[in-house]
């Protein structure tokens, strides 16, 4: 099973391609898309979409995950990044692939056993977990570790039951899958 990760952000946006074969895990590939702050946000929509879109093109992950966004102080902010967001999602999407969604505390306890574990922490589980993988920043390495997490939870018998009643936030595979 081929999984695509993905860590949305305005600025850069993370992906992570993992293959899973029961509990076996390897490192594909992983990436940032990166929009110009200088650039309109249509266009830095545009960027990200599309930068999403070709690694799936290339990759053809059988399923997607995309970690939550936590709420921010700064309506501003925090609507900006329910946009980038927004448009990292139709890509898979419409790919019609099924598409899981985590909270950022799901991902690091799938990862290091604890919600609120560190940066260094999750870096260092990718390198033992993925030990080919080198991610190229922070948002390729959160993004694989989306894909790790969803490679533990898929499985699981909650999850299958979450996506039969059609998913909630933070766990299961949405309805958003196999759709034209």
């Amino acid at each position: 099973m081929i999984l695509l990760g993905l860590d949305p952000g305005l600025r850069r946006t993370g992906w992570g391609v993992i293959a899973s074969d029961g509990n076996r895990l390897r490192h594909i590939a992983s990436g940032t898309v990166a929009s110009d702050p200088a650039a309109p946000i249509a266009q830095r929509l545009a960027i990200l979409h599309d930068g999403v879109v070709a690694a799936i093109e290339t990759y053809q992950p059988d399923e997607a995950a995309i970690e939550e966004t936590f709420v921010n102080r700064n309506p501003a902010s925090a609507l900006k990044l329910g946009l980038a967001r927004g448009v990292v999602l139709l890509a898979p999407a419409r790919a019609g692939l099924p598409v899981a969604e985590y909270a950022a505390n799901r991902v690091k306890k799938a990862l290091v056993g604890a919600g609120h574990a560190q940066k260094q922490q999750i870096a260092a589980m990718i390198n033992i977990l993925l030990p080919d993988a080198r991610p190229a920043g922070p948002d390729a390495a959160d993004a694989l570790a989306v894909a790790i997490c969803h490679a533990h939870y898929r499985s699981t018998p909650a999850a299958r039951l979450e996506a039969l009643a059609g998913g909630t936030a933070g766990s299961g595979i949405s309805d958003t899958g196999r759709h034209p």
